[in-house]
Order: structure tokens, then sequence, then C-alpha cells
């Protein structure tokens, strides 16, 4: 993926057998809003495919993966979720989102479904873009508990799985809390 320069840079990105909140604390640090998305009020789901970078013997980026049931438009399907990227503060700005993130789109290729998609804060917006995905200029409704179905306030991006993929048009639906 990248060369591996004596300075010890990290550049492996590994398929994590688990993920748990004291890897995420290990790349976040404890806080109560690790992800800044706590404002939402939404309940969200875990990941099932997990992928991380390791430094120094400590994790120090991951994403994670989750099929879910949808609806674009009139079509139901399925997409793959990507959620909890995360990459440690002090790795910031030196490629690790993009390596994890494309580890993680490798796997998700192999799962079927045409499309990837993800829900991030506005200022990410560009981060990803950059690593090659596709806002929706649509609403997307997402499952809570209690029966209630809530348009999805984060920004939501789209990229393909596939060559032949192309992102029908109309509202989307999840049939399921997002990831």
């Amino acid at each position: 993926m990248s060369d591996n320069r004596s300075s010890g840079a990290p550049n492996v990105v590994r398929r994590l057998l688990q993920y748990t909140k004291a890897d995420q604390e290990e790349i976040l640090g404890s806080s109560e809003d690790p992800f800044g998305v706590a404002s939402t009020g939404l309940t969200w789901l875990p990941k099932e495919e997990h992928f991380g970078i390791r430094h120094d013997d400590l994790l120090v980026a991951h994403a994670g993966l989750r099929r879910l049931p949808a609806a674009i438009g009139d079509t139901e399907t399925e997409v793959v979720g990507v959620g909890g990227v995360a990459v440690a503060p002090r790795m910031q700005g030196q490629g690790l989102a993009r390596l994890v993130v494309e580890a993680a789109l490798e796997h998700a290729r192999t799962m079927g479904p045409p499309h990837a998609l993800l829900f991030c804060r506005a200022p990410l917006v560009p981060l990803y873009r950059r690593l090659g995905w596709h806002p929706l200029d649509t609403d997307v409704l997402v499952e809570q508990p209690g029966d209630r179905l809530v348009t999805m306030p984060l920004r939501t991006m789209v990229t393909p799985l596939r060559e032949d993929a192309r992102w029908p048009s109309g509202t989307v639906r999840l049939f399921s809390l997002p990831m």
C-alpha cells in the first residue's frame, strides 16, 4: 500500500476479528461523543466487519462495514454501510483514512450490494470527496427505536462498489437503524 519507511510509518491494514469500545478509545481517547454526532440523538448499529491499522503496537485507524436493507425510490436493494471511520488525532494527515477506507471498500466489493453508503458531519465531506465518495442531494430516512422513521440529519455520501453501478433517483430509506 505504501512504503515501509524506517520511521516505522504505519501502512498495513488488517482485518480485525473484533472492535471493542477499548479499541475505539485506543484510537480516539475516551470521550462521550468521539464522532461528534451525539447531538443527532440517533441510535446506531454496530459494524460487523472491521479493518484497522496499527502503529507501535497501538490501533491508530479503523473503518467498519455493515450490510443493510434499503430502498432507493421504489427499488428495494441492499447497501454496505461504512462507519466508525477513525484516525488517531496524532496520526491524521498521513493518509491513514484513505488506506483503511480503501481496504474496507475492497472487502465491501465481495459482499454483493452495488453501493456503499456513509453518514458524516459536514466538515468531513471534502475528505470523503477526495476518497471518491459523492454526496446525495436527497433525503435519507432511517429507523429509530419506537418504530420511528426519521430523516438523517448528517450528510449522506455514496460510492459504487461495481463499475456498472448507477445510483437510482429517489428518496433513500434504510430498513434499519443507521450504521
